[in-house]
């Protein structure tokens, strides 16, 4: 009794430390939402970092609802490693209430970004009519004097812009008017003659809730960089319903240092995977290379008859559906979050073969795996 009795008022004085009156005010700080920031657990993939990436984002400033240190926020607390903030130069819809300026997020948004640690790249979204459809510049420069004019004549002086800026450019949901513009969701003459010049480096193969999945293949069959974004407009909590295995849609980019320069080469050369939550897309080799990275596979610890009990372990956020392709094993798998898993096979089988089902490589076929059984 006197045990509880003891209990009950350390509680209550406990909070009522917490809670302070202060000049006849009782404030109550324990309601605030507590300042932290998510760890997203990935691992290094062949040395490099696995850097969390969202570079298409918008602010007030084009057609997006918040202001720029919000986006920024939202990063830091989601446990993003680089920002870009890429608002439209030719739609700019709020701009009676807000004075057009294309340098302007950047510029509100930059200290903000330095103080939480978030590598902040500057960037930008041209946006022609559809088709060609749009464009996003990131390590760009002044963004002033980019065309505002949509008239499809000037579509090419748009770009070279971005061109003149020594800007990494990409081509932003290539498929989202493919049921209003026929012919828009193409490889078209406009992105073959950009490819062809050198001036079109990657592609988004995710944006926010959709997977492009011709633009998968049309990465893999022209060499481009795999874009996964958020390409987000509003609050990010209001668009998604983040938690354990929902977050927003972003690129994980392979970089040998956390910093912008690390970050452009590892883009260019190619070393990226689109995540949105559930689900990769990317180049075979990257997606492989990142299975194995987050999958460890534990030799037997026991036997039953003539099976062998395997432990299978995800070290990793990423989340992976697995079906069984070749062997005789566990007909399916389901890798959670940070979880492990039990499964079987013949003593004596040296390998398993599964068919990563939430893993695209193409827009008609999943990452394949083999688990050597040991």
């Amino acid at each position: 009794m006197k045990l509880r009795l003891f209990l009950l008022l350390f509680c209550c004085s406990s909070l009522l430390a917490y809670a302070q009156v202060d000049n006849g005010v009782f404030r109550m700080n324990e309601l605030r939402n507590p300042k932290k920031r998510q760890v997203i657990q990935i691992p290094d993939v062949n040395g490099f970092q696995t850097l969390k990436c969202d570079l298409h984002t918008h602010t007030v400033f084009s057609d997006g609802h918040v202001w720029p240190n919000v986006r920024v926020q939202e990063a830091w607390q989601e446990g993003l490693d680089v920002l870009a903030i890429t608002d439209h130069i030719e739609y700019t819809p709020h701009s009676e209430d807000v004075k057009v300026g294309h340098n302007r997020a950047w510029e509100l948004a930059q200290n903000a970004a330095a103080e939480n640690n978030l590598v902040f790249i500057k960037g930008t979204e041209i946006t022609r009519n559809t088709p060609p459809g749009h464009f996003n510049a990131i390590f760009i420069g002044d963004a002033s004097e980019y065309i505002e004019d949509r008239a499809g004549e000037k579509d090419k002086d748009a770009v070279t812009k971005a061109v003149e800026q020594d800007a990494f450019i990409f081509w932003n949901h290539p498929g989202w008017q493919v049921n209003n513009i026929e012919g828009s969701y193409e490889w078209l003459g406009f992105i073959d003659e950009l490819k062809k010049e050198g001036n079109l480096h990657g592609i988004e193969v995710i944006n926010g809730f959709g997977m492009h999945l011709k633009a998968l293949d049309w990465a893999v069959d022209h060499d481009l960089t795999v874009l996964g974004t958020s390409d987000i407009h509003n609050l990010v909590k209001y668009d998604y319903d983040l938690g354990e295995f929902v977050h927003r849609s972003m690129t994980l980019v392979f970089a040998a240092e956390r910093t912008p320069e690390s970050v452009r080469e590892a883009l260019e050369a190619g070393r990226t995977v689109a995540w949105a939550s559930k689900y990769l897309a990317g180049k075979e080799e990257h997606v492989r290379d990142l299975f194995h990275a987050c999958v460890e596979m534990g030799p037997a610890f026991y036997k039953r008859g003539d099976r062998n009990y395997y432990e299978i372990k995800n070290n990793s956020d990423l989340y992976f559906e697995m079906e069984l392709n070749s062997g005789d094993g566990t007909g399916k798998v389901t890798l959670f979050p940070r979880s492990a898993q039990v499964i079987t096979a013949p003593a004596g089988q040296q390998s398993l073969f599964y068919e990563v089902v939430t893993a695209f490589v193409r827009s008609n076929e999943h990452l394949v795996v083999e688990l050597l059984l040991k």
